[in-house]
């Protein structure tokens, strides 16, 4: 009977011990939860809400990712350009090596904005051609007239991305794919 008893323990104990090394192996190579801190991405993403992150892959174009700042903070914000390629806004447009974008993510934003300011002024300022370096990216945030991004702190590098956002789980209104 404390044979029985001894190989149940050592059993739950092995149980337990997998769901931790599972448990850890997942939440730092596969996934991890962040919240949303400060208003840069408004009105795609809130202040506080939660969102789970993937670490699995690499960033396209447009996608939302959270990386460590040069300030030592952790930013979100939208991937724009690529290593080699060149960077521009002017006159409220974006162009990636010339070619202007549109940036249907925006939409609401310009229109708040618009609505508070008049449409006279410019949603996002122009920023002078930047050329991304090797082994970085250029990140913008959705509420671009508060945003601290690549055009004010550089293009970030990529080994600083701790993940992109997928999935929105706090508040319950907005849960689902994160997006545009």
């Amino acid at each position: 009977m404390k044979t029985n008893r001894k190989s149940e323990i050592w059993q739950w104990v092995k149980s337990i011990g997998i769901a931790v090394i599972v448990a850890f192996i997942l939440r730092n190579y596969v996934f991890a939860p962040t919240i949303v801190n400060g208003v840069s991405m408004d009105p795609t993403l809130h202040t506080n809400e939660r969102l789970i992150l993937s670490k699995i892959g690499k960033p396209n174009r447009f996608d939302i990712v959270v990386f460590h700042a040069p300030d030592g903070r952790d930013y979100i914000k939208r991937v724009i350009g690529f290593p080699g390629e060149t960077v521009e806004i002017k006159n409220d447009v974006l162009f990636i090596n010339g070619e202007s974008y549109k940036e249907s993510y925006l939409k609401e934003g310009k229109k708040s904005f618009a609505m508070k300011y008049g449409k006279g002024r410019r949603f996002t300022e122009d920023c002078p051609k930047i050329k991304v370096p090797k082994g970085d990216l250029f990140v913008l945030g959705d509420n671009r007239p508060v945003s601290e991004d690549s055009r004010s702190i550089g293009p970030i590098s990529q080994s600083k991305i701790i993940g992109k956002a997928t999935l929105s789980i706090w508040p319950l209104k907005d849960a689902g794919l994160v997006g545009e």
